[in-house]
C-alpha cells in the first residue's frame, strides 16, 4: 500500500480544456458538424474519452480509425481549423474555476498551466480571458508542442506535469527558495489520459470530469484516479509506474465549486495574502 499523501499542497498544476474552459463541448460540437457533412454518426463518448488530454496526433488517430471518414486527414484538419475559429473564440471559464484560481492565488500556492493544446489554438481559446489566464506566469504555461518535451511523451506519459513543475522550481531556485517535490503537487484534470500522466509523474490528482466522461467510467472511479486504466496507445512510451487503487492520491470532484482547501492542508483564507512559498 502507498504512503498517504503528504500535505500540505505546495503547487497546482492545471489541465485547460473541460477542466478551465468549456472548449472540450466545442470540441464535440466542431467534430459532430464534420461527422454530419458526411453522414457519419455523432462522436460518442467511448470514443472522446480515448481522444481527450492526448496531443493532436494521437487523438487524431484514434479519432480517424473510428470515423472512417470519406475524405483525407488534411482535408478534415483544414475543415476543423475553419470551425475553430469561428467557434473557439467564444469559451468560457467552467463553474468555480475564476473562484479556485483566486483562492490559491490568495493562499500563495504556485500554479503552473500543462495542456495539449499547441501555441494557435491556444491563443484562440484564451485571448479573450486574459483576466482568468494572468494568474500563469509566462514561463509557467507550459504547452503541447512545448519543443522541451520529446516526442511521443504527451499525456499519458507524465512529462508534461514534470516540466511544468521544472518551471516553478527553476524560479524558485533563482530565488533562493527550496524546491517542491512531484508529491507536493496537485494536479486538476478532466481527462482519464491526463489523470495517469499526473499520477505517472509521481503527483497527487483532481479529476473533475465532464457529466458524460463520468457515466463512461461508472464503476471505474477508483481504477481512473490510480491512473490505472491503460489508456495510452500503442507506441506512446509510458515507462513510469502510476498508482495504487485506494491509495488517495487522487480525489473525484463532480464540480470545481466551493473546493475544499481543508482537504489538502491549504486551510482557509484570512483575507492576507500568504507570501509566496
Amino acid at each position: 500500500m502507498a504512503p498517504p499523501p503528504p500535505r500540505p499542497i505546495l503547487a497546482t498544476l492545471f489541465d485547460m480544456d473541460g477542466l478551465l474552459i468549456d472548449s472540450e463541448d466545442l470540441y464535440t460540437l466542431i467534430t459532430n458538424l464534420i461527422l454530419a457533412e458526411h453522414s457519419r454518426p455523432p462522436l460518442p463518448w467511448s470514443i472522446k474519452a480515448q481522444m481527450q488530454g492526448r496531443p493532436g496526433p494521437a487523438a487524431g488517430a484514434i479519432f480517424h480509425t473510428w470515423a472512417q471518414l470519406p475524405i483525407t486527414r488534411e482535408e478534415f484538419m483544414r475543415r476543423q481549423t475553419e470551425l475553430q475559429k469561428e467557434h473557439f473564440p467564444a469559451t468560457q471559464p467552467l463553474p468555480g474555476v475564476v473562484e479556485l484560481l483566486s483562492g490559491l492565488r490568495d493562499r500563495g500556492v504556485e500554479m503552473a498551466l500543462a495542456t495539449s493544446s499547441h501555441k494557435g489554438n491556444f491563443k484562440i481559446k484564451t485571448d479573450h480571458l486574459e483576466h482568468i489566464f494572468n494568474v500563469f506566469g509566462p514561463e509557467h504555461k507550459v504547452l503541447g508542442d512545448d519543443v522541451r518535451i520529446p516526442k511521443g511523451r504527451g499525456k499519458p506519459a507524465p512529462d508534461i506535469y514534470l516540466l511544468a513543475l521544472q518551471t516553478i522550481n527553476t524560479r524558485r531556485r533563482s530565488e533562493g527558495k527550496e524546491e517542491i517535490l512531484p508529491e507536493q503537487c496537485l494536479v486538476f484534470e478532466d481527462s482519464v489520459p491526463g489523470v495517469e500522466s499526473g499520477r505517472r509523474a509521481g503527483m497527487q490528482v483532481v479529476w473533475c470530469p465532464h457529466p458524460g466522461l463520468r457515466q463512461e467510467f461508472k464503476g471505474r472511479e477508483e481504477e481512473v484516479l490510480a491512473g490505472l486504466t491503460g489508456e495510452f496507445v500503442e507506441g506512446e512510451a509510458v515507462r513510469e509506474k502510476a498508482g495504487v487503487v485506494g491509495d488517495g492520491w487522487g480525489v473525484h470532484l463532480e464540480t470545481l465549486e466551493n473546493f475544499p482547501y481543508e482537504r489538502f492542508g491549504l486551510g482557509s483564507w484570512s483575507g492576507r495574502t500568504r507570501e509566496r512559498l
